[in-house]
């Protein structure tokens, strides 16, 4: 074949022959010999730039998709003890699943191994690859953390994790001196057994697992979160000494103040506005943000940035913060106190009536705040009761604050960014560590005020730096996939609501589908399932917009106390503006891609400890109350069961697929229901229900529930006793049948309208 072949037939060969994909295959595939080779390379290049390819070595691949061989590390087994497996090649927003297929006399592997494996690609499974062994890589002794039972020959380990029930045996020689019920840390002693349970060594006891302050211990050292600074660093924060003004502009007699949390230990923020007197801009005003200058007290290869970098971000717990920075920074040197000069990068940013960004300049400066407020008192000066601080602040620092956010609050309606209304439950602590309550977090103007100041200067960081042409770290944000928006289309119609298909969509048709949805009973859940549905945000070296915030240019830098990434892009601002010799350096980069995928990393691993933390606390508060019944929603559906919302904590629970009772009930993907064989009776997302408390663990943080009532309607027929087996003969056949025969009848139902 002389002729070069379409850019689709090329896509077509590499999907079907993932491998034979580099360029001498595919010449070899369409009979390309000579010079045409050179016009073959050049469409390859023109479908890598389009992104319709990925080229690894000398291969291409379509975006987005797994080479046929590849490296994967084993999750531990599912509900149903199928085993898993995540690819340690690549950076996926959303990994794809895989599933481990293991042959008949292969070599044993299990959780936490790593092995070369061989992908194919599979349509219509809840996976997307399913993998068999090549080889085994190996892997580093597996971590665990679990309860010490003591034994005569000594001991087992209780994982702690949920949905683990399996135990370690650990030898009497390595027990670590652990007592019986202590919390410890552990890893895999020898190799694995085939045959009887794993063997284990504590190398870390970690206390009583009951106290009350060890909930976050516990997820500290189960997501391997350092914790600890490094003796090097934290002297190296101690000589430290206060920035000069030196080059600064001095910005001292400027009325900024900082508003936060009222237990706010640190300050990296500050705020001042007022109107601005351009006659060419009637009704401007003149926004300015001050964000410490962590950059000059952490500079580029310093052991405190070497730290820094690898924890990424700063963790937060209900009764601890694990900081990203020694506390000599943190809440000193850098941290914006009442009455102290500190040294700031600050932005001053003018925006016109509506309050669109005219212009901004940034500046390496100096400022003292003139108070550190909190988002309550704020509010309440605004709202017509002062306290004798804000009184005297009111009419030149905090009325034009609010006079400035009005302004941004009609550019931000006319953005239409997603409008999620999520409340935010606080896990209020006594001074032991005890949960005396959940409560809902208030929200005030004061904190939509303190976010949309912020937000501009994010903006203004990532357009000024694309104007400098200095490499910087984008917060990215890409809108959702087809498969998480047709879940969601699937949600709002079991709710009575509707998402359009057949449309670029954008936020405002999200916002569409919440404004249908407030007010009614659906309201917590269509908001909940539109979080879902979103892709995770994640920093890049290249720029894919802010999906959610609706922005086209969007990097993080106001928060450099406890982000890098925001150290980052302070560090590219400093280069690109010639203010030292402490901006980004050469090493910063050449490292920049791989800075970005280890802090997203990072990101995750904070944020899954905090989820983890949480559960664990409100499972501790609701442990006195086992028995008691609970209102609720259904905000997940799996085929081993229904995950219920309750409505007084927003604790998730599960209930075990097994309790439903005695029939079989079909699993329907598509529809996110659970429909019984002989009743009927069909289970989804959104239906509230009635539940009782059957358990719940603090040291996992599990609940398990009792369903006693859907709609407000008893359950139809008998149930069965907690774990008989539910399956009757035929009983999967008849369900099938029957949802398929529903959901073929709401099809129809829908193709009518």
């Amino acid at each position: 074949m002389s002729q070069i072949p379409t850019k689709d037939q090329i896509l077509a060969w590499i999907a079907e022959n993932p491998a034979l994909s580099a360029k001498r295959d595919i010449a070899k595939a369409f009979g390309i010999k000579g010079a045409a080779r050179i016009d073959l390379k050049r469409v390859l290049k023109e479908l890598e730039a389009e992104g319709h390819l990925q080229k690894r070595g000398k291969t291409f691949r379509e975006a987005g998709a797994l080479p046929p061989v590849t490296v994967l590390e084993l999750l531990d087994p599912d509900r149903d003890g199928d085993l898993f497996a995540k690819p340690l090649e690549g950076r996926f927003e959303d990994a794809p699943r895989i599933l481990f297929l293991p042959r008949p006399g292969e070599a044993a592997v299990g959780p936490g191994d790593r092995i070369l494996g061989r992908l194919t690609k599979v349509e219509g499974q809840d996976h997307a690859y399913e993998a068999r062994l090549i080889r085994r890589i190996g892997t580093g002794p597996r971590k665990l953390l679990g309860i010490f039972r003591a034994g005569s020959e000594g001991g087992r380990i209780v994982p702690i994790d949920k949905g683990s029930d399996k135990e370690w045996m650990v030898a009497p020689d390595l027990t670590g001196n652990a007592k019986d019920g202590e919390l410890v840390e552990a890893e895999q002693a020898g190799p694995k057994n085939r045959l009887g349970l794993p063997r284990a060594r504590v190398v870390q006891r970690l206390g009583d697992p009951s106290a009350p302050r060890a909930v976050s211990l516990i997820a500290i050292h189960q997501h391997g979160i350092p914790d600890e600074f490094p003796a090097e660093v934290l002297a190296e924060a101690e000589r430290l000494k206060p920035a000069p003004l030196a080059k600064r502009e001095d910005l001292r007699a400027l009325p900024f103040v900082t508003i936060d949390p009222s237990d706010a230990r640190d300050h990296d923020d500050a705020c001042y506005a007022h109107p601005d007197d351009d006659p060419a801009n009637p009704g401007g005003h003149v926004l300015w943000v001050a964000i410490a200058d962590v950059a000059h007290y952490v500079t580029p290869g310093s052991a405190t940035d070497r730290e820094a970098r690898a924890r990424g971000n700063s963790t937060y717990f209900p009764d601890r913060v694990v900081p990203m920075l020694p506390e000599r920074l943190s809440a000193d040197l850098c941290s914006l106190h009442e009455g102290v000069a500190r040294p700031v990068i600050a932005v001053r940013m003018v925006v016109d009536a509506e309050g669109g960004k005219r212009s901004h300049r940034f500046t390496r400066a100096m400022i003292t705040s003139r108070a550190s407020l909190s988002y309550e008192e704020v509010q309440a000066a605004q709202d017509g009761a002062p306290n004798d601080r804000c009184a005297a602040l009111l009419d030149e620092v905090i009325a034009p604050l609010y006079a400035g956010y009005a302004a941004l609050k009609t550019a931000r309606a006319a953005r239409q960014p997603l409008d999620l209304d999520l409340p935010e439950r606080k896990i209020v602590l006594s001074d032991d560590g005890e949960v005396v309550s959940i409560a809902l977090k208030e929200r005030f103007d004061a904190h939509r005020l303190i976010e949309e100041f912020m937000v501009l200067a994010n903006v203004a960081a990532a357009e000024e730096l694309i104007r400098l042409r200095r490499p910087l770290l984008f917060r990215v944000h890409e809108e959702p996939s087809l498969e998480k928006l047709d879940a969601l289309r699937e949600v709002a119609q079991a709710s009575g609501f509707t998402l359009a298909k057949g449309q670029v969509l954008h936020t405002r048709h999200l916002n569409r589908l919440l404004a249908q949805a407030e007010g009614t009973d659906f309201d917590e859940l269509l908001n909940i399932t539109t979080l879902r549905s979103m892709q995770q945000a994640y920093y890049a070296p290249e720029n894919f917009g802010h999906f959610g915030l609706a922005l086209r240019n969007y990097a993080h830098f106001t928060s450099p106390i406890r982000r890098y990434s925001d150290l980052i892009v302070h560090r590219a601002l400093i280069l690109g503006h010639g203010w030292g010799k402490d901006g980004l350096s050469p090493q910063d980069i050449e490292a920049l891609e791989e800075t970005a995928q280890h802090i997203s990393e990072t990101e995750r691993r904070s944020m899954a400890a905090e989820r983890d933390t949480t559960d664990r606390y409100l499972a501790a508060y609701l442990s006195e109350r086992v028995g008691n019944e609970f209102p609720g929603r259904i905000s997940g559906v799996t085929r081993f069961g229904l995950f219920v919302k309750l409505d007084e904590t927003g604790a998730d629970g599960l209930i075990p697929i097994r309790t439903l009772g005695r029939e079989f009930f079909h699993f329907d993907a598509a529809s996110q229901t659970l429909m019984g064989s002989e009743t009927g009776l069909t289970l989804g997302v959104g239906q509230r229900v009635t539940v009782r408390l059957a358990e719940a663990v603090p040291v996992t943080g599990g609940l398990m529930l009792e369903l006693l009532s859907v709609d407000d309607k008893a359950l139809p027929g008998g149930r069965a006793p907690r774990g008989k087996p539910l399956g009757r003969k035929g009983g999967a056949a008849k369900a099938k049948a029957r949802a398929k025969a529903t959901k073929e009848k709401r099809n129809v139902s829908r193709k009518r309208k």
